[in-house]
């Protein structure tokens, strides 16, 4: 585990005079006091960090209320993941044989359980190209890959207790939420929280990428995608927790593993939200259908927070603000989750 000490945050500027429920906090969670805040970044190429992408999704930059509610500290573990499948049985969705009625025309041979894995290759490869599928070049399809054996059958969870649960599905993440008497965060949620009640910082922890030569998340380090120097401690998933906390206490809001929200993704969500407010923006539940104009006709969710394989040379959505989105049946082993609770 790399020592890290923590850094001060800037101080907030929408500081709220809501105080958390005077009961105790449920075990592992932490309060996101209600208040209104900034959602969205700019455009972060200007930025030492800030990748390629002028993120156009995650603008305009608007104002938004959230009420008061609990959030977990960390991502959910493999400890209590394993926890909730020993008292259910449940299987995720990487664990089911695909349907053939789901994959019409798809060889039966083609019809075997398993997950989407990080494969590096071993030379250097374009990050882009004119097909738009260059990222199949470090993407596998690998049978026997779930939550249990996150790399493929070759792996296992010995060892790796309290790292950040992987290849959940959206509905994986629902179930597990359900059981602990939780829910997913919407978008608006998981950004309140993330920015921990600091306005306008380009990360969780200011606006420093690297503080004082420290670092403050699990992302990339290297060439993308063939050379991960691990500079930060990691190659891939570090255990939740080894990261400073924001001011509100979570760990992990940028890098680690990407995680769920509740809110279908629209790269026209905010300019929608805006057009229909009449009287200030709270508590958005997000659009009330899907459409990514790259992949129509493959509903997705939300994702927020980046992972470990987070780059200024191909992803830099460790930036708060920024916006991530995933299939809904699809996991990898850099998606995960956590889980919030209203009081």
């Amino acid at each position: 585990m790399v020592a890290i000490m923590p850094v001060a945050c800037r101080q907030a500027t929408d500081p709220s005079s809501e105080r958390p429920p005077t009961v105790p906090p449920p075990p592992g969670m932490v309060w996101i006091p209600g208040g209104s805040f900034d959602m969205g970044c700019d455009d972060p190429r200007s930025l030492p960090h800030g990748g390629p992408d002028p993120m156009n999704d995650a603008r305009p930059i608007h104002r938004v209320h959230v009420d008061g509610f609990w959030m977990d500290a960390t991502e959910v573990t493999n400890a209590e993941f394993t926890a909730f499948v020993t008292a259910t049985g449940y299987v995720t969705v990487a664990e089911r044989k695909p349907s053939p009625a789901d994959f019409p025309g798809a060889p039966a041979e083609n019809l075997v359980a398993g997950s989407i894995v990080f494969s590096p290759p071993p030379e250097a490869v374009p990050l882009r190209d004119e097909t738009g599928a260059a990222h199949l070049r470090w993407w596998n399809y690998v049978p026997g890959a779930n939550w249990r054996h996150p790399l493929g059958p070759g792996s296992s969870l010995e060892g790796h207790e309290n790292d950040p649960v992987v290849q959940v599905a959206y509905d994986d993440a629902l179930a597990y939420a359900a059981w602990a008497g939780k829910r997913l965060p919407t978008e608006a949620e998981w950004e309140r929280a993330a920015r921990g009640g600091v306005e306008g910082a380009a990360y969780p922890w200011g606006d420093e990428f690297q503080p004082g030569d420290r670092w403050m998340a699990n992302t990339w380090q290297g060439h993308f995608p063939d050379e991960n120097t691990a500079a930060d401690g990691y190659v891939g998933i570090a255990p939740v927790g080894c990261y400073p906390p924001n001011a509100y206490g979570l760990h992990d809001m940028s890098g680690n593993v990407w995680e769920w929200c509740s809110d279908w993704y629209r790269p026209d969500t905010y300019v929608t939200q805006i057009r229909r407010a009449r009287d200030g923006i709270r508590n958005p539940q997000g659009p009330p259908d899907s459409f990514d104009p790259q992949e129509p006709g493959q509903p997705k969710r939300v994702q927020r927070g980046g992972s470990f394989l987070c780059s200024d040379q191909y992803c830099a959505r460790y930036i708060v603000g920024t916006r991530g989105k995933g299939e809904i049946s699809s996991g990898t082993n850099h998606i995960g989750f956590r889980c919030v609770k209203s009081p």
